[in-house]
């Protein structure tokens, strides 16, 4: 088949990549590099069947879009990411995942190819309710510090859902929860991968507060599985949750990456950011009733990783 994957250059969207080459798809990759890695497109460019552009989604022109013609399958995965970034890319996010997702959602119309979006947990916000099911709509603030990215993902969803219903395209949403896996960036400053680089410093470990807040992690591997299967099994205009089902404290976490990566630096407190939720948890049942279940545990996935992680250079 010929796939368009969106934000290619990405943590998420290179091993998407990479699998999909090895499956013996031909593959356009999309990314303008904003907090995507250019080394993972080095490391991806030598692969028979594929074919990138350095571009932004939200500016494409009409010959642009042509050139992602009698693709059969999309996955959209293009927006800028990080916690850092929320004040920085704010504008950027946003049109993103406004005008950026309308034009990656006409090009998989004009073709009428199967279209995946790669939601966010944070649509839920600072959730009330545990696990979150899809059917619940969150607790968001839509102008607080998070909003360029959560209410950015909300519209998103809001479109996909909207050209599902009223175009007829095959278009499903996931929502993807914490994930972590070789080719993450080494200025991402979420949990894991901020331990990491850490202990490649041999600094503390940072925990916020007293460090029980909850989190659910998935290997990235498990995640392109989900990712995989929703796209052939998932239904149109439906929402899946995809992630982790275990839960462990933050303490706990860094207790563990510790172990596994062999680090003896200690821990440090800091105080906690007032926009940092408390817990998250998905619910799995829908994306479970397609054959979908987490297969890698966490400390195997750290292992892993510890094997493998390269931080990429942005």
């Amino acid at each position: 088949m010929k796939i368009l994957v969106t934000g290619a250059a990405g943590f998420l969207g290179a091993n998407l990549t990479e699998y999909l080459l090895g499956q013996g798809h031909e593959v356009l990759g999309i990314d303008n590099f904003i907090t995507g890695s250019r080394k993972n497109i080095e490391e991806l460019s030598g692969k028979p069947n594929f074919k990138f552009f350095e571009a932004d989604i939200v500016t494409l022109t009409p010959v642009a879009k042509a050139s992602f013609s009698q693709v059969d399958q999309v996955y959209h995965l293009a927006c800028p990411t990080g916690v850092p970034n929320l004040a920085p890319l704010a504008e950027e996010m946003l049109l993103a995942c406004s005008v950026g997702t309308k034009n990656i959602l006409d090009i998989a119309l004009q073709n009428k190819a199967s279209f995946v979006f790669t939601s966010s947990s944070e649509i839920y916000g600072n959730p009330e309710k545990f696990p979150q099911a899809e059917s619940y709509s969150g607790n968001v603030d839509p102008t607080g510090l998070r909003s360029p990215y959560e209410e950015g993902k909300r519209f998103s969803e809001a479109l996909v859902a909207m050209y599902s219903r009223k175009h007829g395209l095959d278009a499903k949403i996931v929502r993807v929860f914490n994930t972590y896996g070789p080719r993450m960036s080494e200025k991402d400053t979420r949990v894991i991968p901020n331990f990491i680089r850490q202990i490649t410093k041999e600094e503390p470990l940072t925990v916020h507060g007293d460090g029980q807040q909850r989190r659910t992690f998935c290997y990235v591997d498990d995640l392109i599985a989900g990712l995989e299967l929703v796209m052939e099994k998932g239904k149109a205009g439906e929402v899946y949750n995809l992630g982790g089902d275990e839960e462990i404290t933050i303490a706990a976490l860094a207790s563990l990456v510790a172990e596994v990566f062999g680090a003896q630096s200690g821990l440090k407190q800091e105080e906690r950011p007032k926009h940092d939720h408390q817990a998250r948890m998905p619910q799995l049942s829908r994306v479970k009733a397609l054959g979908w279940s987490p297969q890698t545990t966490l400390k195997e996935g750290l292992l892993l990783t510890s094997k493998l992680h390269q931080p990429a250079k942005i």
